[in-house]
């Protein structure tokens, strides 16, 4: 039996493919360039986003000029359609994901939350109702180091006061996250319930079958109780 476990968000308790998604092609049709050209910016840009370097205007600025079709109004559209969009990801957080941390916390286990997040999905975080459920809470924006950096579970550890193999992780297993922790010496599971809403190119992670696996959000109980 654990004592602690701990979570990602996104593609594991709240979903982005949940009514108007709003990814890369979708910015690069609104500011007029080339999608595969602002993917490649965006993404180079990622890490520095992820750990409170640039903030998303900030961000946006710096790959607008890169790819000159940068104006402040294109920046402001697509920072606000971004937020429309995680609107629909937190207005509609699945009844499931507050069962599984309201059945956990009623057992008696400690709920810690890693999550990889840019300012405006850490604000978005901090205001929804899953907040109140974990005891700790590490944003990589905040923290300023990311998944899948061992600081951040020696981190979790400490802050928990548990050892790290007292620890369940859950998540999709995006950046590389489910290695961390395995290597970390938690047991890591991937959770797959989220799995068929993604589509290309934005599949957060594949199957990875040398994990263990749930496809629904209340088995994460009885793997944290040493049933499965």
């Amino acid at each position: 039996m654990k004592k602690a476990v701990i979570f990602d968000m996104f593609e594991t308790l709240v979903t982005l493919f949940e009514g108007r998604t709003y990814f890369g092609e979708d910015i690069a049709a609104d500011v007029g360039c080339d999608p595969a050209a602002f993917r490649k910016e965006w993404h180079a840009i990622e890490k520095e986003r992820s750990i409170g370097i640039y903030t998303i205007e900030e961000g946006l600025t710096v790959v607008l000029k890169k790819l000159g079709v940068y104006t402040e109004e294109k920046v402001k559209l697509a920072a606000s359609k971004r937020l429309e969009a995680l609107g629909d990801t937190f207005s509609n957080i699945p009844e499931e994901s507050l069962q599984l941390l309201e059945a956990l916390k009623k057992e008696g286990f400690k709920i810690g939350l890693i999550t990889n997040t840019f300012n405006d999905e850490r604000d978005k975080i901090r205001e929804c109702p899953l907040f109140p459920y974990f005891d700790v809470t590490l944003i990589s924006f905040e923290q300023g180091i990311c998944k899948p950096d061992a600081e951040l579970f020696q981190r979790m550890t400490e802050a928990l006061q548990v050892a790290p193999e007292e620890c369940l992780y859950v998540g999709d297993g995006g950046s590389r996250e489910l290695y961390a922790a395995r290597d970390f010496g938690m047991q890591a599971v991937q959770c797959t319930w989220f799995h068929e809403r993604a589509f290309e190119p934005h599949i957060p992670c594949p199957i990875l079958e040398e994990f263990a696996h749930a496809d629904r959000p209340m088995q994460i109980v009885d793997y944290a109780k040493g049933i499965l």
